[in-house]
């Protein structure tokens, strides 16, 4: 069984939209996105309008965080793979359940009851936190970066400067 060649996986709650379906696919040279989303693998009008902002050529997969578990192993080598989850726990899951993420990209984790501002993008609250705290536990590198041309941010230091957002 050969390893899937997963060339980044990016948390976004909007998950596929214009710089991740285009900006982000070209950048990496991805021919394939898995949406890796409970609700996203039964949600066939979401995944059509997730469909229309993909660049031309590149390939999209709406699976169950278990079903991406169970079919990653199964990529075949030409398959440049682009994982796109939700949340960090979605992540977190992935990881305990063996599939190889190396590298973790946020994008956009927008702010809701319970959250807090911690960056321009991104919103956390005790469950995010625990889980990029065990994510790094586990050697993988979680980096805010919107667009590939920008400089990225490792989430932990913005974790530790303010202690105020730790529970």
């Amino acid at each position: 069984m050969s390893t899937p060649n997963i060339l980044l996986t990016r948390i976004d709650n909007r998950l596929i939209h214009g710089q991740v379906g285009v900006t982000w696919t070209n950048s990496l040279g991805a021919n394939l996105v898995v949406v890796a989303n409970d609700e996203a693998a039964n949600d066939l009008v979401q995944q059509s309008l997730m469909d229309m902002v993909m660049s031309d050529g590149v390939q999209t997969r709406y699976f169950t965080l278990q079903k991406t578990i169970d079919v990653i192993y199964k990529a075949a080598e030409r398959q440049k793979i682009f994982i796109v989850c939700k949340t960090p726990h979605d992540v977190l899951e992935l990881v305990k359940g063996n599939v190889p993420i190396n590298f973790v990209n946020i994008g956009n984790m927008h702010f809701s009851e319970g959250k807090r501002q911690i960056h321009k993008t991104v919103a956390v609250d005790k469950d995010d936190i625990e889980a990029f705290i065990e994510l790094k536990k586990r050697g993988i590198p979680c980096e805010i970066r919107r667009v590939p041309d920008e400089s990225g941010e490792d989430i932990t230091n913005l974790l530790n400067d303010r202690s105020e957002y730790v529970y």
